[in-house]
């Protein structure tokens, strides 16, 4: 598949959704914007960014709006980022604070320009959440931190040991892998499976973490290629995944090959489920962090007990990582 060539069908109904402007959109932009943040919401066009807004939520994103990576899928801008903002953990724990959220994604863009692949931001972030707020849930959805793996799995261990007492040392440590391995090179430009891979399983052996991952199906992937990267996930450790459609955010990004019927994210989250996964969301608009907070296995992977609040259907608590929408139809 060729940036610019059309998608292969029109989009189906079960696709459309209303982008409304409630109550709360108002005071979410003014959260976000007000303190000079980002979110992946805007940047990567989300088709849910009206909803979440809408209900009081948001996804940040970490370390600017400028991507050093350049992935076939992705709308987030590609260039030369700009240097790092030391002040930006303190304004997102302000900004969440003040929305009152129980549970926070925060991801960011790839800086391979960067000596840690910005784990520090991550690090900065969550210490500073957490001593504003001892018993917030916090999950990042970081890049693959390509020369830097074991540094960044240090540097977040380290901080949550280092939290005062009474506050919370658990964490969501999700990275996705996106797609199946042989659409790397076309969709994933700059990434390899092997490494994302390698994340994953560094993330699920350190204590108090859980770790996560998603795919978005449409690219192109067969069945049996899905599957086996369930299978290869769950082996690295992965007790959280999610599955969504992607959704095209402008000409010059991949096509969408086949939009996935909800019957066939139906059997892949029963699959998913037979392997041993403890979360899983699959759907046409499910995004990674789709009702992030929700309770589902109780015991985690089995290294500790769940500590995420419980669903919030319409307040603050739930924040959702985008994959693109599609603006050609």
């Amino acid at each position: 598949m060729l940036p610019n060539s059309p998608n292969t069908t029109r989009m189906p109904a079960w696709i459309r959704q209303e982008l409304g402007r409630g109550v709360r959109f108002p005071a979410t932009a003014r959260a976000v914007h007000g303190r000079g943040l980002h979110t992946v919401c805007e940047e990567a066009r989300c088709p849910n960014r009206g909803e979440c807004w809408s209900r009081g939520t948001a996804t940040f994103m970490l370390l600017g709006d400028t991507c050093t990576r350049a992935c076939g899928f992705c709308a987030v801008k590609t260039g030369r980022p700009p240097g790092i903002d030391a002040d930006e953990p303190r304004r997102v724990a302000e900004a969440v604070v003040g929305m009152n959220l129980g549970y926070v994604v925060l991801t960011s863009v790839n800086r391979d320009d960067l000596e840690d692949g910005g784990a520090a931001a991550f690090a900065d972030s969550l210490r500073a959440l957490r001593l504003r707020r001892p018993g917030i849930g916090v999950e990042f959805l970081t890049p693959d931190f390509r020369n830097t793996q074991e540094q960044a799995a240090r540097a977040f261990a380290e901080t949550l040991a280092a939290l005062p007492a009474g506050a919370r040392r658990d964490l969501v440590w999700g990275h996705n892998v996106e797609t199946v391995p042989r659409l790397y090179r076309e969709a994933r430009k700059g990434a390899k499976y092997e490494r994302s891979l390698r994340l994953l399983e560094i993330a699920s052996g350190l204590p108090n973490i859980e770790a996560k991952s998603a795919l978005m199906l449409g690219l192109g992937e067969t069945r049996d290629e899905v599957l086996q990267v369930l299978a290869e996930l769950r082996a690295a450790g992965v007790a959280r995944v999610s599955l969504g459609q992607y959704l095209r955010p402008a000409l010059d990004n991949l096509p969408v090959a086949r939009y996935v019927h909800p019957d066939e994210f139906a059997e892949y989250e029963a699959a998913a489920r037979a392997l041993g996964y403890t979360w899983v969301k699959a759907g046409p608009l499910v995004r990674s962090s789709y009702y992030a907070e929700e309770i589902q296995g109780g015991k985690g992977n089995g290294k500790r007990e769940t500590q995420t609040p419980p669903a919030c259907q319409d307040g603050p608590g739930v924040s959702r990582f985008p994959f693109p929408v599609s603006r050609e139809e």
